[in-house]
């Protein structure tokens, strides 16, 4: 039995509303057309995915795995979609992603320099999109930052930088020239995850703030809601003097890598690791960092 891609959009639209009308609304179908087709679907699959009741609609257990499984699926597809839309325009473009601090141009001058005709376009990730963007197609190659979820990606290491304490300017240690973790002992924290990705060793109280870019990340420490970490990178970018930036010897660096989508075949990506790779002091130098941190394959 194979399954049919149209159904399990409709499916993914109700199952993120839990509200036939409002998903059926937002697909520019008529409701009972959408229930025939999520009723086709169960059919299909041999198990019920929704409970209606008078208390409206719920996932099943096998609606909730069907909603886990879904995702990657269509994001498969959406992706074949734009290589296959890419190929037939000769594909002789490259959407390289990047996160904050970290610099694209000097991997892209070297790759232009082999491919003076193709064109290279920018795109800016955040911490929860990385791994989406690269598996649905957006960006054919990313300079990431760790942790991520590798499942479906190829990671390759290019270099470390260390990581900085952010504190708001009037912070008691504000200034000073290092701090160690036992310092922040209690300090709310700003961050765009849950605990187990803290770059500290002891987890601090979680803010109850959940920040997605750096320069929400930035505004929240400088109104004194918390303090929060980043890359010594990202430092260089973001110089205000409502916020201190101290070093943490302590604290594990940050990792910066390449990702591309393990199932991507592109001799244009393929050149671009190689022009990523042999500029990755570069890079780590445009960034103000360590070049005895760097990782250069």
């Amino acid at each position: 039995m194979d399954l049919d891609l149209r159904k399990l959009r409709y499916f993914a639209a109700v199952a993120d509303r839990l509200h036939f009308g409002r998903a059926a609304d937002e697909l520019h179908i008529a409701q009972p057309a959408l229930s025939r087709q999520i009723r086709a679907l169960e059919q299909d699959l041999g198990a019920s995915l929704f409970i209606r009741d008078r208390h409206g609609v719920a996932l099943t257990d096998a609606g909730r795995q069907l909603l886990v499984d879904t995702g990657p699926l269509l994001a498969s597809a959406a992706a074949v979609r734009r290589r296959v839309s890419v190929a037939a325009r000769g594909g002789r473009r490259l959407v390289v992603g990047f996160r904050s601090g970290i610099p694209v141009i000097p991997a892209t001058r070297a790759f232009e320099a082999r491919h003076p005709d193709a064109v290279v376009d920018v795109q800016r990730m955040e911490w929860d999109d990385q791994a989406p963007m690269l598996l649905d197609g957006r960006v054919d190659v990313g300079y990431v930052r760790l942790p991520i979820d590798e499942t479906g990606l190829r990671v390759t290491p290019l270099y470390t930088e260390p990581l900085m304490v952010v504190l708001p300017a009037g912070h008691r240690l504000a200034g000073k020239e290092e701090v160690a973790e036992a310092d922040l002992a209690g300090e709310p924290l700003v961050w765009h995850a849950g605990p187990s990705t803290q770059p500290t060793r002891r987890p601090l109280p979680d803010s109850g703030l959940r920040v997605r870019g750096v320069e929400e990340k930035l505004e929240h420490v400088a109104a004194g809601r918390g303090i929060s970490f980043v890359g010594r990178s990202e430092t260089v970018f973001y110089s205000r003097p409502d916020i201190s930036y101290v070093p943490i010897p302590e604290l594990a660096p940050d990792q910066v890598c390449l990702a591309v989508a393990a199932s991507r075949t592109s001799p244009l990506a393929d050149d671009f690791f190689i022009a990523a790779q042999a500029t990755a002091e570069i890079t780590a130098a445009c960034g103000n960092y360590d070049l005895g941190a760097a990782v250069v394959e």
